[in-house]
């Protein structure tokens, strides 16, 4: 008689799952199979295996999408400004080092307990002697990185690695005016990439750089160049690791990128910075006007902001290898250019490179 009654819930009334629950789950837990599966695939190519390109289906894409990236971003911005204790700063940074391969020695400033945050010590500098800048060729690696393709623009189709591309026109956006870029006004019915091409005899270039976590993630001016025009597509910030960038097509098309085009010596040329998973910032510093992953943009647009004023007809002048940017991880850059015919890359696909090496020259 003393036993008291007990009173239990219906299961649905314990778990009340949303659909945004189960999109999350399902969307990180498939993730998580996507990184097990990079996994594989990088251990296959160590041995000298070639994995045949095998790419997502449209559902597969629009399930790694349902993943709240641009939220996740956001928060793990926030927790690497968080100020760390000075007892703490050594243990949490030297994992990282260890994790992914970081050289201190090349840093500015070696004292871990510099480094207040994680953002601070993501954005380190270098010493100015640990990346002398090649001043025979035209055109050096903006960034340290590792090189996933390069070569010509063909058909309006830019390889992202090899055998997977995007499309040219939907990375860069609908042309801009040629009063703003100063170019010649290209004919009627011409292909988007003819469009860009202002000079006779010459062709449009391309070069992938991917940063990994460990690398510097600060980028340079890759020539001397004068920038006219920014463009900003907010969108998704899926991983864009090698294997990632094997899976799905036009991965660069779906994240968020700053898109920065001028012209240099030899006609069109442009930067573009891609966001990923935990790089939401991207950060150009002559550019104050821009904010990157913020929630005030919907994504499937696109902003312009163009450098050239009544003040400053040219736009903005850059030097090569002057400081251009910063990513707060590491994710990846696009180069874009046109040179004449006889233009010539001085890599390999797959190598790893530093700021301030060759990429290639006439």
């Amino acid at each position: 008689t003393d036993r008291k009654k007990l009173h239990t819930a219906s299961v649905g009334q314990v778990f009340r799952l949303r659909p945004f629950h189960v999109l999350v789950a399902t969307g990180g837990g498939y993730a998580g199979y996507r990184k097990y599966e990079d996994y594989k695939l990088q251990q296959l190519e160590k041995r000298g295996i070639e994995v045949p390109v095998k790419l997502a289906s449209e559902w597969e894409v629009a399930l790694y999408k349902s993943v709240p990236t641009r939220l996740l971003s956001r928060a793990w911005g926030r927790l690497n400004q968080v100020e760390l204790p000075t007892w703490l700063r050594k243990p949490v940074y030297s994992l990282y080092i260890w994790t992914f391969g970081v050289n201190m020695k090349e840093a500015a400033v070696e004292d871990l307990h510099h480094y207040r945050n994680l953002s601070e010590f993501f954005r380190r500098k270098l010493k100015p002697q640990a990346r002398p800048v090649c001043c025979v060729h035209s055109v050096i690696s903006p960034s340290d990185g590792k090189i996933l393709n390069f070569g010509q623009v063909k058909n309006c189709e830019v390889e992202q690695v090899k055998g997977v591309t995007y499309s040219l026109e939907s990375f860069l956006g609908p042309r801009i005016s040629t009063e703003e870029m100063h170019f010649s006004q290209a004919p009627p019915g011409n292909s988007f990439q003819k469009q860009l091409v202002t000079k006779e005899g010459n062709e449009l270039y391309h070069c992938v750089i991917y940063l990994a976590p460990g690398d510097y993630h600060c980028f340079h001016s890759p020539t001397d160049w004068t920038v006219s025009h920014r463009r900003h597509f907010p969108g998704s910030l899926m991983s864009v690791n090698p294997g990632v960038a094997r899976w799905i097509k036009e991965l660069f098309c779906h994240n968020e990128r700053v898109v920065l085009t001028g012209d240099w010596k030899h006609g069109f040329f442009s930067l573009t910075a891609v966001g990923a998973t935990n790089v939401g910032s991207i950060r150009i510093y002559f550019d104050q006007d821009l904010h990157t992953n913020s929630p005030s943009y919907s994504k499937g647009s696109y902003n312009d902001f163009s450098f050239i004023s009544n003040n400053n007809k040219e736009g903005i002048p850059m030097r090569k290898g002057e400081h251009l940017g910063e990513f707060n991880l590491g994710s990846t850059i696009v180069l874009i250019f046109e040179a004449p015919k006889d233009f010539r890359f001085n890599l390999k696909a797959g190598q790893k490179i530093r700021f301030g090496e060759a990429l290639g020259s006439l």
